[in-house]
């Protein structure tokens, strides 16, 4: 957007190339919506390189896979959905579900995924025939800027408005507010003072919530398939995903056991209470919050600013911390490959410690449970205020979607009412339509003779 254009002016124009879009055919939504993936998948090395870089977070070869996987695994969930016309036929209840296009949708992008959220959705929109505008983090406006570029060229090589793809250059919190109320939905992935804002600017609104995924470990499990599990899932993109790992509960008689599969899958495990607590200085310092200049680094970058030598391979640095919930910061969500252990008696006690944390953070993300007792996995999910529960999977990379579970594929996570969002569970393209009902009157009366209606 150029310093002559307001933001009204360009949601006007978004607006308007939504109008020229809301009634194409199921074909021509499935091709733009495709072609938005596709680019992504093609320029994956530039554009994961390039969101490392500039956003100065994370790891250059995560990004590059992410961009990847992505982009395959949310086509491939949406290219067979219908999102035009009668998309649904209730025979039983003689009813039909017609879809409609929301409008124009204000996307607020975050700094930790610059590529794979306006990409997730923007694919989404076009899919249900809206148009979107993104708001660029301001570490990320260079990265965004080039992204849209790309997508408004694929869609004039289809012959589709440039204008469903637009987004703010000039970036300023004034103008993410007035894009948010000019826009007709608000989709928020970002921090939970932007959520706030997102929910406070009178649009219907999509926002995420705080992650702090703790992860239980039973008795009946390999221990280290386990640990590596964690692992990845704690160390991929140099921690920043908030499915990321954070605080692992593991049997105190298998502790030592666990400590040793750790190392052995590449954790470095820091013992004595002299470098605990400098790691809790290095992430918290002075108990506050998390300490900017660590975030998205690996583990050898970080173990530096705590004041550790770690070796270059690391995937995490690992510690057991002092205590639960608001007894030790540690347990708290940490945006480094940093991951907090604690020994329980049982598994009741194991869940009911990661119900304390996740009270003190994270409340409505997510749990991951590694065991083989389908009742020990019920019993967490039962207990623990969260979207979703992953079993026996690396969390970071799999609870957002993924080949090797039904998790919708996505990049933006509902925390429901825990986490003060309007949705739980993973943002799809369903999110993005409005639904009209037909119902024809059935030929009888449902209704039993009133005297039998309440047996």
């Amino acid at each position: 957007m150029s310093e002559s254009i307001t933001v009204k002016e360009l949601v006007e124009r978004s607006k308007a190339a939504q109008e020229q879009f809301a009634f194409v055919t199921q074909e021509q939504a499935d091709e733009a919506a495709r072609a938005i993936c596709k680019v992504v998948y093609d320029n994956a090395e530039t554009l994961g390189v390039m969101a490392a870089e500039e956003t100065r977070m994370g790891s250059k070869q995560d990004k590059i896979t992410k961009c990847r996987m992505k982009s395959s695994l949310i086509w491939q969930s949406i290219k067979n959905e219908k999102t035009v016309g009668v998309i649904n036929r209730l025979d039983d209840r003689k009813m039909l579900e017609v879809a409609k296009p929301l409008g124009a949708v204000a996307c607020i992008i975050p700094s930790t995924n610059p590529v794979v959220t306006p990409m997730c959705n923007a694919a989404f929109a076009l899919k249900t025939r809206n148009s979107v505008i993104f708001a660029p983090h301001p570490r990320a406006v260079e990265c965004t800027k080039l992204l849209v570029e790309m997508f408004r060229a694929e869609l004039a090589k289809s012959g589709f408005p440039e204008d469903l793809v637009l987004g703010l250059e000039k970036v300023s919190i004034d103008d993410s507010s007035e894009l948010m109320s000019l826009a007709d939905v608000v989709v928020a992935t970002g921090g939970p003072g932007m959520v706030k804002a997102a929910y406070s600017s009178g649009k219907p609104s999509l926002g995420v919530g705080q992650g702090n995924v703790q992860c239980i470990v039973d008795r009946d499990v390999d221990l280290s398939e386990a640990a590596e599990k964690i692992l990845i899932g704690r160390s991929f993109d140099n921690g920043l995903i908030c499915l990321g790992e954070q605080t692992a509960f593991v049997p105190e008689e298998k502790f030592a056991n666990f400590v040793e599969k750790i190392q052995k899958h590449g954790g470095y495990y820091v013992e004595s209470p002299e470098q605990v607590e400098k790691v809790r200085a290095g992430v918290f310092p002075n108990g506050g919050p998390m300490n900017r200049e660590i975030v998205g680094l690996d583990a050898k970058q970080a173990g530096k600013i705590i004041g550790l030598e770690v070796p270059v391979d690391t995937k995490a640095i690992v510690v057991k911390a002092d205590g639960t919930g608001s007894k030790d910061v540690l347990c708290r969500e940490k945006l480094c490959p940093v991951l907090t252990l604690y020994p329980y008696k049982d598994f009741e006690d194991g869940v009911a410690m990661m119900v304390e944390n996740l009270d003190y953070e994270g409340k409505g993300h997510s749990i991951v449970v590694h065991s083989n007792t389908p009742e020990h996995v019920e019993y967490a999910a039962i207990q623990c205020a969260v979207s979703r529960v992953i079993v026996n999977q690396p969390s970071g990379t799999t609870g957002g979607g993924s080949p090797t579970n039904g998790f919708v594929a996505t990049t933006t996570l509902g925390c429901g009412s825990w986490g003060n969002n309007s949705f739980s569970g993973n943002l799809s393209h369903k999110h993005f339509m409005n639904i009209t009902c037909v119902g024809y009157p059935y030929e009888e009366s449902y209704l039993p003779d009133p005297e039998m209606a309440w047996e």
